[in-house]
Order: structure tokens, then sequence, then C-alpha cells
């Protein structure tokens, strides 16, 4: 009700400024570099958006897949492999449409980066989670996917680069998001859902890109070390070490 009311309200300054920023933003790359690797135990499949592609690194490496291949390599003491399928501007439904599109090799583990654009958007979050759905039933099917962590929205609030009130509003969205994420997975042992580490919630202007919308290197690797965490957690891996 209250964000409805929100959207009344302050819906012609929402509307200008969202127009504003996307005239004005500052548009990055997606990270330079493969998009999968082969080899290892243990292998990944990563959906999502750009911060999925990398936007904001410069190479896969900097980048969440490069980095959470790196972190799940230390704790499990041998190579991991993984495939990326992420766009930027894509939302969950663009996300599984990709995804069916894909030529898929064997995975463990689907890690989705979405939600922002589906907030930018003003997708419901119900029409939202059914793509998702879409995503964890298509990469069981296909790549054998044993555990599937869906990474919630990142704090919106804090992007410098969205002015106030859009950037409370945006905020507002991602945390009604990811509260219906929660509600969607709850009960379904092989889906996860991980917030944001706390450093990343506390500090995400500091880490972010110089677009002020995207990671930078050290937030990728934040974020990376957490999956990893849950990834060992979520498949009963032997680990020989957690980040604390």
């Amino acid at each position: 009700m209250r964000l409805t009311l929100a959207k009344l309200l302050l819906g012609p300054l929402l509307l200008w400024q969202g127009r504003r920023v996307r005239a004005t933003a500052l548009r990055l790359p997606e990270a330079a570099g493969d998009r999968a690797l082969d080899g290892g135990a243990l292998r990944l499949l990563i959906v999502g958006d750009s911060s999925a592609a990398g936007v904001g690194a410069t190479h896969q490496r900097e980048a969440l897949a490069g980095r959470l291949a790196e972190a799940l390599a230390t704790r499990l003491g041998q190579p991991v492999g993984w495939q990326l399928v992420a766009t930027s501007g894509h939302g969950s439904e663009q996300a599984l449409a990709s995804l069916q599109a894909a030529q898929l090799a064997r995975a463990d583990v689907l890690v989705t980066a979405l939600g922002v654009n589906d907030v930018v958007g003003q997708v419901a979050p119900a029409v939202a989670l059914a793509a998702l759905d879409g995503i964890h039933a298509l990469a069981a099917e296909r790549a054998g996917v044993r555990l599937s962590v869906h990474c919630a929205a990142p704090p919106m609030q804090s992007f410098p680069l969205l002015p106030q009130p859009l950037r409370w509003f945006f905020g507002q969205q991602a945390a009604r998001f990811n509260a219906a994420l929660s509600a969607q997975v709850a009960g379904q042992p092989s889906r996860q859902v991980l917030h944001l580490p706390a450093a990343m919630q506390r500090d995400a202007a500091a880490l972010m890109a110089v677009d002020g919308f995207h990671p930078g290197p050290r937030g990728y690797a934040l974020w990376a070390e957490a999956l990893a965490d849950q990834v060992v957690i979520g498949l009963d891996l032997p680990s020989r070490s957690m980040a604390t």
C-alpha cells in the first residue's frame, strides 16, 4: 500500500528521474574473457543480468563467475568448471528465454543474479518469480543441476547513480522482490536465496564500479566468497577452508 501510494504521488517525478538516469548514465561493457571453463568435479551454471556478465570488472577473472570458481576451487582443493549465460539489461523473463536458447553443459549448481532489471522495469514480483521457477526447472532438467542459489536483489537504496526519491523507491521495490523470492523458495531443499554479505549491504557505494550501479572487482570478490560458502554448505561438500 505504501509503495502504491508513493508511486501515485511521485509518479511524474520518478518517471522523469528514471528517464534522466537512462540518458546520462555511464555505460560500462561486460567483462571480457571466455564465458565457460571446462574441468573440475564441480560445475557451475551462472545465469543473469549485467552483474552476472561482469559489468564493472575488466575481465571475467575479476567478475562473479571467475571469482566464484576461484573461491570454490580454494575450498575444495580442485578446479571448478563453469558456464555463463548472462546479458546486460536482462530481467528474469529475458534470462529464461536466453537459457532456453543456450546449449547447456552439465552443471551441479545454478546461480542466478537477477532482480534489478525487474525492479527498474516495474515487473510484478509474481511474473519475475515465475520466470525464476522456469530457470530452475530448466537447469535441473537439461543440465542436471542439484542446487539452485538465487541471489537476492542488491540494496538499490544505496546506489550512488540513482537520485532521491528514485533511489528510495527502487530500494523498497528490491526489498519487496527479495521477500517474495524468499517466500517462493521456502520449503524447497534444492533452492536457496543468498542475500548479499553484510559488507556489501553496509558499504555498497564504496564497493561499486565508477558507474555507481554495478559492483567493482572488490564487490564481486566479496559476493563470490559468500556464494562459495553457501554452495559448499548447500551441497554438503568437504571443504579445506571457509571464509570468515
